[in-house]
């Protein structure tokens, strides 16, 4: 292997066939540079997919209401469902040990001030199980609490970058906060990964929400996080089950897509495989395609290599020389186009993803790259590929009679 006389003919073999050697090496980096960066823009649609999940629980169902589009026993199309606090009773008690946590949420927007500071805040009603399902993170103080909800006090909770347009360099724990001319207590600050948005929330017991905007029950959203037991395709029939049920409570009819649903993580990761499945399926046939014209070219230099090299080998032969030493000797050329032109090709593949970067984020692909173990297999199947493109020209090769390579013209 570590043969300088056998690696100086090998580059002098190399030397006298530079344009064929060079359009192999380029199919096959070619190859690999194409299935990096295609395997790399896979998953980033899948980091984008993830993203949107990142600040909520991976077990969270989301439950929906809406307006109906369909005429059903009696009630007309265009009905309007509006979830109450019954309702959230009946998803919770309906359905134990199949539940972890959860929550319903009542939407609002406030005019928040403190001191000269002031600001327009979304605000979302919730109870204490929101902070397991959002997966908040408290910086100071408390999340809202069951005391909280049962006497619909006025505290709440605010995002980070609330206290940091407020109350600027001030500890925003324990003080008041006007909105719209109602003062609440600030109990805690928190923090979250899902981005700014998130980040400029508040929270507020969404029983004092439902008493001081409307004196009502009403709901806009339930959410839930099923038992970690459950596989996901035990999750999405559970959230098929909570839908239909609620369907048949509210008397919806069943095929009515609009008037309630369910979206749970399980399902929009099942359909993102699903998707991502067909584009690395796609990503395999063209890497490969590619890789197998490289290794044919590669093939083809040694055929084409042997073929001008007769005499010398018949000389070769008719000195003393092995079959083995020169099978070995072809298999090393062929390893070595193979090898450089690989690693080219991943080198270019990962500065592409590298300029890439979020560069296409509005097209859903976010942090495109391929890990090293992606890497290392590829690098493996190259040089497996170099041995195999070689092996047929080399024992050719090695079946040379020195007799007739001698007469070789």
């Amino acid at each position: 292997m570590f043969d300088r006389d056998r690696w100086q003919e090998i580059f002098e073999a190399i030397g006298k066939n530079k344009l064929r050697t060079f359009l192999s090496g380029f199919t096959v980096a070619l190859g690999i540079l194409i299935f990096t960066v295609l395997l790399g823009l896979g998953n980033g649609l899948l980091n984008s997919f993830l993203n949107g999940f990142v600040d909520d629980a991976q077990n969270v169902i989301f439950i929906n209401s809406g307006n109906t589009s369909k005429a059903y026993k009696g009630f007309q199309e265009n009905r309007k469902i509006q979830f109450k606090n019954e309702d959230f009773d009946f998803v919770k008690d309906n359905y134990k040990g199949k539940i972890e946590f959860a929550t319903p949420r009542v939407y609002r927007e406030g005019q928040a001030k403190y001191k000269k500071e002031s600001g327009l805040y979304s605000l979302r009603g919730v109870n204490q199980d929101h902070q397991y399902l959002e997966k908040t993170i408290m910086m100071k103080g408390r999340y809202l609490n069951a005391v909280d909800i049962a006497e619909r006090t006025k505290n709440i909770v605010i995002g980070r970058l609330v206290e940091k347009d407020l109350f600027k360099n001030e500890n925003a724990l324990g003080k008041m906060l006007d909105m719209d001319g109602i003062a609440y207590k600030i109990v805690g600050v928190f923090q979250d990964s899902g981005g700014d948005n998130e980040e400029r929330i508040i929270y507020i017991p969404f029983s004092t929400v439902q008493l001081l905007f409307g004196n009502n029950d009403l709901l806009d959203q339930i959410n839930i996080t099923y038992n970690m037991a459950m596989s996901a395709e035990q999750a999405i029939a559970f959230a098929e089950q909570i839908e239909k049920d609620l369907k048949e409570k509210f008397k919806v009819d069943p095929t009515d897509q609009s008037a309630i649903r369910t979206r749970s993580f399980a399902e929009g990761i099942k359909e993102t495989m699903v998707i991502l499945g067909g584009i690395y399926f796609i990503i395999f046939i063209v890497g490969i395609g590619t890789l197998i014209s490289g290794v044919i070219g590669i093939g083809n230099i040694m055929t084409f290599s042997i073929k001008e090299r007769t005499k010398e080998l018949g000389i070769r032969k008719a000195l003393g020389a092995s079959p083995k030493s020169i099978i070995a000797m072809v298999l090393q050329e062929s390893i070595l186009i193979t090898s450089v032109a690989g690693y080219v090709g991943l080198l270019l593949g990962i500065f592409v993803l590298k300029l890439i970067g979020n560069n296409l984020e509005k097209f859903f692909i976010l942090n495109p790259k391929v890990d090293t173990g992606v890497i290392m297999v590829a690098t493996i199947t190259l040089i497996l590929a170099g041995l195999f493109a070689g092996y047929i020209p080399a024992r050719r090769a090695a079946r040379i009679k020195p007799i007739i390579a001698l007469r070789d013209e």
